[in-house]
């Protein structure tokens, strides 16, 4: 033994079958045996049952050897809990990769449906304006067509209308329908027949209607819608408006007789300047005017 002070602790936890040894040895040893220094030794043991019957070399050895096993299948355990864990962080990064590439792929496919979806919202835009413009063409097509209908519709019953006219004896110049008389009448009765063939007397706007009415007359003098019986000197046409072209013959009106307040036309010969005023109470042919409106 060393002469040298010095302290030992010596600490064994050992497990074995089950039971727990615990031993502790505490020792105090002076380094001056020589001079008869006093030497104290505390031993204090702590051991299970099974140890205090007997210390036994072999069973120390299978203690260590069990130890090791231990340590042995501890240091195994942890190297296959480590490949474990190596496994469930490869397994791990594995499936982030493949959740970052299905993100990625998500991504892709949305920005090329949401491409889509603005062309088709362009398309649905451009397709909704065309229609609209169709629907107006339709719209408008629709109305001409009206229009047209309703054209045709006047035409026909102008052209029946001419047919049962012609039939009775009227002629068609300028829209307008005459008829003159193969009976003689003063200017009141002639004006009545008119009426009752839903015309009245003629009423001359123009040279070109005053040369047809020359043609239609066949060189008769014939009434027409002329007459001053409200104003002397004063004439007007039957629809009440005031006499502006006239063709009076030479020196006419003259009221030559009393009260020549009605008009005829075919005074002498002249081809234009035929008018005269006449006695209303003559007889003599008349001419009818039926104006056709012009509808459309």
């Amino acid at each position: 033994m060393s002469l040298s002070v010095y302290d030992e602790v010596i600490y064994f936890e050992e497990l074995n079958r089950g039971d727990e040894e615990e031993i502790t040895v505490v020792m105090y040893e002076s380094a001056d045996l020589n001079r008869g220094d006093r030497v104290e030794m505390v031993v204090e043991i702590y051991e299970s049952a099974d140890a205090v019957r007997g210390h036994d070399p072999n069973t120390e050895t299978e203690t260590v050897n069990t130890r090791r096993k231990l340590q042995t299948q501890q240091a195994e355990s942890h190297s296959a809990g480590s490949r474990s864990y190596r496994l469930t962080a490869v397994c791990l990064g594995l499936l982030c990769v493949l959740l970052l590439t299905a993100i990625t792929l998500l991504w892709i496919k949305f920005i090329n449906l949401t491409a889509e979806r603005d062309q088709l919202q362009t398309s649905y835009t451009n397709l909704t304006a065309e229609r609209d413009q169709l629907q107006t063409s339709y719209t408008n097509l629709t109305a001409e067509r009206d229009q047209l209908q309703t054209k045709n519709d006047g035409l026909q019953k102008r052209r029946s209308e001419l047919e049962k006219a012609n039939e009775e004896g009227w002629i068609y110049f300028s829209s307008s329908l005459y008829y003159i008389s193969t009976e003689e009448k003063s200017w009141s009765e002639s004006r009545k027949d008119c009426k009752e063939r839903g015309a009245d007397l003629l009423i001359i706007n123009s040279r070109e209607e005053q040369d047809f009415i020359y043609k239609l007359r066949r060189s008769q003098e014939a009434w027409i819608g002329l007459t001053d019986k409200e104003r002397e000197g004063v004439w007007k046409w039957v629809d009440g408006s005031a006499l502006t072209t006239g063709f009076w013959g030479t020196g006419e009106p003259n009221s030559y007789a009393v009260d020549e307040d009605c008009g005829v036309t075919g005074f002498k010969s002249d081809l234009v300047k035929n008018w005269a005023d006449y006695p209303c109470s003559y007889h003599l042919v008349w001419i009818c005017e039926k104006r056709i409106l012009m509808r459309g």
